[in-house]
């Protein structure tokens, strides 16, 4: 079985699911692959809002939940960091040129220690410096990856994955896709679980 991750570096949510699915898929042997889309794509085509533009109700009790599910899960998260929402598009495209260069694993170990800087350290991982420190505890050179993320062929790759998981049905993060089938938001990680267990 295959697990497609749909997910927004800058997502609180995608982050805190981010070592369940990673365990979630190790326990089933199956295979998981991250997709680091633009939602600047995907949310004004499917209804959806950036958070400065949702209304206040909306952003206060996402505090609330996010909250919630940091005591719940045990697991350090900031409600709201310096650095959010990071510029996404660089940190993104060298998650894209790894995963396509040197496959899944590197690229989901690296956009996962990058979301954790942001939600549990309260650090900028789109600052060229912390993004180094951050891919040479993965094993890898950062600044080779930035200089990588800047050839157009993974922009224009992180455009057509947005445009994929559109048509797909996608319209949140995260979005775990399994043959076809959608579940929205890591709070759907026991569903993901069930539906492997039963593959």
């Amino acid at each position: 079985m295959h697990v497609d991750c749909y997910a927004s570096l800058n997502s609180p949510w995608a982050y805190l699911g981010s070592r369940r699915i990673e365990a979630i898929c190790a326990r089933h042997g199956a295979s998981l692959r991250l997709w680091p889309v633009d939602f600047s794509v995907i949310f004004p085509a499917s209804g959806g809002l950036p958070l400065p533009q949702r209304a206040p109700q909306r952003q206060a009790y996402r505090l609330v939940e996010l909250a919630r599910w940091r005591d719940h899960l045990g697991v350090p998260l900031t409600l709201q960091p310096r650095h959010f929402p990071m510029n996404e598009a660089p940190v993104a495209n060298a998650v894209i040129a790894l995963r396509e260069t040197e496959g899944d694993a590197p690229a989901i170990r690296l956009a996962h220690r990058v979301m954790a800087a942001l939600w549990a350290e309260d650090a900028n991982p789109a600052d060229p410096s912390t993004f180094a420190a951050l891919a040479a505890e993965c094993g890898l050179d950062g600044p080779a990856l930035l200089r990588a993320a800047e050839d157009p062929r993974w922009a224009a790759m992180r455009q057509a994955d947005s445009e994929a998981a559109l048509a797909r049905g996608v319209f949140g993060a995260p979005s775990y896709v399994i043959e076809g089938e959608i579940f929205w938001g890591q709070d759907r990680l026991d569903f993901v679980d069930r539906r492997l267990a039963h593959a």
